[in-house]
């Protein structure tokens, strides 16, 4: 695929979801972390479920940081692998509180060196906070990468290289959102509705319906 057909694709998506944005609930960054944190093999919408009840009981990192672990065992006890992700958001939240003040740093180094953040976690986090130009690749975002041969790999970190390398600079700061919005809604991994797609013309999946 050359440059001006990922320039077509991404003006095409950018023009039909012109506010992308991540579809999790928050208001704050630390809320937004511990949101990713949660999210990991969980849908948003069961993630917004669980937090609505746990941001009720504590909002921020001092709040969290207090509860006992089976407090938040029982909050978010909905969501899979519950028991692993409570004691990592609070000791998430004990070292947010208590090295940074409640604030949600922007270093790449820091946060994956926190309980339960990984690479895709950190990067959701510097690009959606703190705007920086990177793709978070997720399931979504890795099979619509290899399937309509936008930037073709085999594990998700060789997707995001190739697709922070490959995707036209205007585009990176909105990839991210623009492209896991088009592969939960559009390019699913089950029926994908091709029909219905705004690059259908530009698609290069073989299987296109």
């Amino acid at each position: 695929m050359n440059y001006a057909k990922r320039e077509k694709i991404f003006s095409l998506l950018k023009k039909n979801i012109p506010n992308a944005k991540t579809e999790l609930i928050y208001q704050s960054p630390f809320q937004l972390l511990i949101a990713v944190i949660l999210s990991a093999q969980a849908t948003d919408i069961s993630v917004n479920k669980a937090t609505k009840k746990l941001y009720q009981r504590a909002g921020n990192a001092a709040q969290l940081s207090r509860l006992a672990l089976n407090e938040i065992e029982n909050l978010i006890k909905t969501i899979g692998l519950y028991k692993t992700k409570a004691k990592n958001i609070l000791n998430t939240s004990q070292i947010i509180h208590m090295e940074y003040g409640g604030e949600v740093p922007n270093n790449r180094k820091v946060l994956e060196s926190l309980p339960g953040v990984g690479r895709k976690t950190a990067n959701v986090i510097l690009n959606t906070i703190f705007h920086e130009p990177v793709i978070a690749v997720d399931t979504h975002i890795y099979r619509l990468a290899n399937r309509i041969n936008l930037a073709p790999g085999k594990t998700p970190l060789e997707v995001e290289k190739k697709l922070t390398k490959l995707t036209p600079k205007q585009f990176l700061t909105d990839a991210h959102h623009l492209l896991i919005l088009h592969g939960r809604y559009v390019c699913k991994a089950q029926k994908p509705l091709c029909s219905d797609c705004i690059i259908n013309e530009l698609c290069e999946y073989k299987g296109k319906l």
